[in-house]
């Protein structure tokens, strides 16, 4: 940041604008500025609470429910913990409660973020230079909190002639060492330095920043604050825990379709580690995961299965036309990058002698292993991988402990592909959970 006389360190003002009026809904925020005659100069930054801007465009509306409210102004809820919620709003914001906000408004009403706080930015940038004649940056801030720190700071969430973020890569440190990550968050800098001066409670919601004109930017570099907020699939942290879990159960679908971008190892292994959590009978371990992580491997196993299945359709009196087009159907396994192959193992089980509570000794144990293929699955979709468990390998267990060289003990629990899905999977079809639900 550089501002002041040529050869001075860089530095710039900061001050709260006194004189702004109480604001209600139809006044003209430009024009309320100007008459304080706040002495703008070409190159200053306005900071403007959202707050007064939401007043202006009628943004008050009657809630004796605030919960309502925020449901309302709710796309995603990203975390819950008791009444407290998290959410991603309507302007795609990540913030406590939709940025519905009950202070600073009359009783019975609570005062709704701006529609399109960019717009909002720009109509006051234009309403000052007509206003003023000058030509300013203008940013419209809110109070967020923010992950695994304590407090609350001021953000830009509408921005006009600001160059919000100022992209440092390419370039270099002092020690020359690349700047390969460093992307700078100007405008939030900005909205903070702002708030500084007005404070919460101080009735001061406009405030000035000056030695700065770099920041300000032209029509053509004038991105908006919606620059700034993250894409979901940059989102490392996007959820909540119960949240993840949910959104990771929802996440996992059967994938047929696979690209041809490799699967990264420690990925599946993440997710078998995921999956050994499961419960299981009489603190066993009754899980086994066969990686095929190479080509050959692969192609070894599926022949064999195919030839296999062949041998049984023809028994079973099927034409070549027929057996031919089930043999396809199991194409999803050949068509995986990667393939895994659970397995049970009976160590550490009971027998009886007694046929009823042999039959459910072994039930149980098959009831862990699926339990562990399902979290296997859910931490597939949680490292963004897609997944198909398919049963083949349960009709032709010989042959699989044959080929991939496994113990007798070790039953093939079927196969799961998996891969980077190709395409988007369709809806899942809503199910109402009621009807899988027995109250007494």
């Amino acid at each position: 940041m550089s501002g002041g006389p040529a050869g001075a360190a860089p530095s710039y003002r900061v001050w709260a604008l006194p004189g702004m009026p109480e604001v209600r809904e139809g006044d003209d925020l430009a024009k309320l500025i100007a008459a304080t005659e706040p002495g703008l100069v070409d190159g200053d930054v306005m900071l403007v609470t959202s707050k007064i801007v939401s007043k202006a465009e009628g943004r008050i509306v009657e809630a004796t429910d605030r919960e309502a409210a925020i449901d309302a102004e709710t796309v995603r809820v990203v975390a819950r913990r008791g009444t407290l919620r998290i959410v991603e709003n309507r302007q795609g914001l990540v913030m406590a409660a939709a940025g519905v906000d009950a202070s600073n408004t009359p009783a019975g009403t609570v005062l709704l973020l701006p529609e399109d706080p960019d717009a909002s930015a720009r109509l006051i940038r234009d309403g000052l230079r007509d206003a003023l004649g000058v030509e300013v940056g203008v940013l419209v801030t809110d109070t967020f909190g923010r992950p695994w720190r304590n407090g609350l700071t001021d953000v830009a969430i509408g921005a006009a002639g600001v160059r919000v973020l100022d992209d440092l890569r390419g370039g270099t440190d002092g020690y020359g060492n690349p700047l390969s990550a460093t992307v700078v968050a100007t405008a939030d800098e900005l909205a903070s330095a702002g708030d500084l001066v007005k404070g919460k409670a101080s009735g001061l919601p406009v405030a000035v920043v000056r030695g700065l004109p770099h920041v300000v930017a032209d029509a053509s570099g004038d991105e908006g604050a919606r620059a700034m907020v993250r894409v979901a699939a940059d989102d490392m942290f996007r959820l909540g825990t119960s949240e993840a879990v949910r959104e990771a159960l929802n996440l996992r679908r059967t994938v047929r379709e696979f690209t041809d971008e490799p699967v990264d190892p420690g990925a599946v292994r993440r997710a078998v580690a995921a999956a050994v959590t499961a419960p299981a009978p009489h603190h066993t371990t009754p899980w086994r995961f066969v990686l095929l992580e190479s080509e050959e491997s692969r192609h070894r196993l599926l022949d064999a299965m195919r030839d296999a299945w062949i041998a049984d359709l023809r028994r079973d009196g099927r034409s070549e036309e027929s057996v031919a087009k089930r043999v396809r159907r199991g194409d999803v396994l050949r068509n995986a990058p990667y393939l895994a192959v659970p397995c049970l193992v009976m160590d550490g089980s009971h027998h009886y002698g007694d046929e009823r509570r042999d039959t459910a000794e072994r039930e149980m144990f098959v009831v862990a292993a699926g339990a562990g293929v399902q979290n296997f699955l859910v931490a597939l979709a949680g490292e963004r991988l897609g997944s198909a468990w398919v049963s083949s390998t349960m009709f032709c267990r010989s042959v699989v402990r044959e080929v991939l060289d496994l113990p007798e003990s070790w039953d093939p629990l079927g196969a799961v592909a998996v891969g980077h899905p190709k395409g988007t999977p369709p809806p899942r079809p809503a199910r109402d959970a009621g009807a899988f639900i027995a109250v007494r």
